[in-house]
């Protein structure tokens, strides 16, 4: 692979999310713990640069440090795999090995995956969770917040439009998804996760996942509420949205919310979206609405090319899934979930 310039919007984005797990661990001597992140910083850095020896050299070494915990041994092999898993399907056994590593330590030890591993990464993950019935921790839920589920859209418009919209309804799960992150009394299941188990226990049929099926992948992964969306467009000026919320013990629906009008889709989940919170008294304050209406973009184009870019990673196909990333992030410098998306595939796409 040909080598590209370090990217500072890349360093910007991942290294904020290493210190994040980093910050809580409680290595014995605290210089001994700077030296840990200071040079898995370094070590990302080699990554983004597609140096991926010299990354592993240095991630090697830290292993040898004395007085590393399990959040120190499990930071590490994690950026070990990402490096290994960059450098190709030569090394993409090695790479789950390291994964493996981290599920012996423990599955539950930190929140995982990270949000910075590529999609197969995060795949092989779940796989290994689910073989130690982990794929939900018990660290991860409180009796004060309640664990949703969000399922992809349904696309139920006539003609052209039902091809048309094909991606529509993954960007818009996937959107909902990142809203409903942002209310602090809310835990919201990773979108990947809801795939995996409905791939695992072949429940997808056709691309097809009814109410009663999803309501069984709620109950597995632990979900109180699931959300199922579905639009409908006919013509070029009219549309339907509609959000239904159902309680996963009783399959019981909740609440509904809808919306008509001009194909305006993604300002249509802002509104569905604050609407469902408030029928489900979820309590917003004034700075949770700023984010949930500051994230996304107003630009269906660049939320299209976003969704096709969501597709592709689901392939494992990263080179179409950045270009597309990319495409979306250039058309909004302002979409910051394409530029995320965007710089966690770089390294991959050369």
């Amino acid at each position: 692979m040909k080598q590209h310039q370090s990217s500072a919007g890349f360093i910007c984005f991942l290294l904020p999310l290493m210190f994040l797990f980093l910050a809580g661990f409680t290595t014995t001597f605290a210089q001994e713990q700077t030296s840990v992140s200071t040079k898995l910083e370094k070590a990302i850095q080699y990554y983004n640069e597609l140096d991926f020896e010299k990354g592993l050299s240095l991630t090697k070494e830290l292993l040898q440090k004395e007085g590393l915990n399990d959040q120190d041994s499990i930071a590490i092999y994690s950026v070990m795999s990402m490096l290994t898993y960059a450098m190709g399907t030569d090394y993409l056994r090695q790479a789950f090995q390291y994964l493996d590593k981290i599920a012996q330590i423990g599955p539950c030890k930190v929140p995982l995956p990270y949000h910075f591993w590529p999609q197969q990464l995060r795949d092989q993950w779940y796989d290994l969770a689910h073989a130690q019935n982990a794929l939900m921790c018990t660290a991860e839920t409180s009796p004060e917040i309640q664990t949703v589920a969000i399922m992809e859209f349904d696309n139920y418009s006539v003609g052209k439009y039902q091809e048309e919209l094909g991606f529509i309804t993954k960007g818009l799960a996937d959107f909902f998804e990142s809203d409903f992150a942002k209310i602090s009394s809310l835990r919201v299941v990773e979108r990947d996760k809801i795939d995996f188990i409905l791939k695992e226990i072949e429940m997808a049929k056709e691309g097809k996942v009814d109410a009663s099926t999803a309501v069984k992948v709620g109950k597995i992964l632990g979900a109180q509420l699931m959300v199922f969306g579905s639009i409908v467009q006919i013509d070029k000026n009219n549309t339907k949205m509609l959000c239904k919320v159902v309680k996963v013990e009783t399959s019981e629906i909740l609440t509904s919310v809808e919306r008509e009008g001009k194909p305006d889709y993604f300002a249509m989940e802002k509104e569905l979206v604050m609407e469902l919170a408030e029928k489900l008294n979820l309590a917003l304050n004034d700075n949770t609405k700023k984010l949930i209406q500051e994230s996304g973009t107003a630009s269906t184009d660049a939320a299209t090319l976003y969704a096709k870019g969501l597709y592709y990673m689901d392939q494992y196909d990263y080179k179409k899934a950045y270009e597309f990333f990319r495409m979306a992030y250039d058309m909004d410098n302002t979409f910051t979930e394409a530029k995320k998306k965007m710089d966690i595939y770089h390294p991959l796409a050369a």
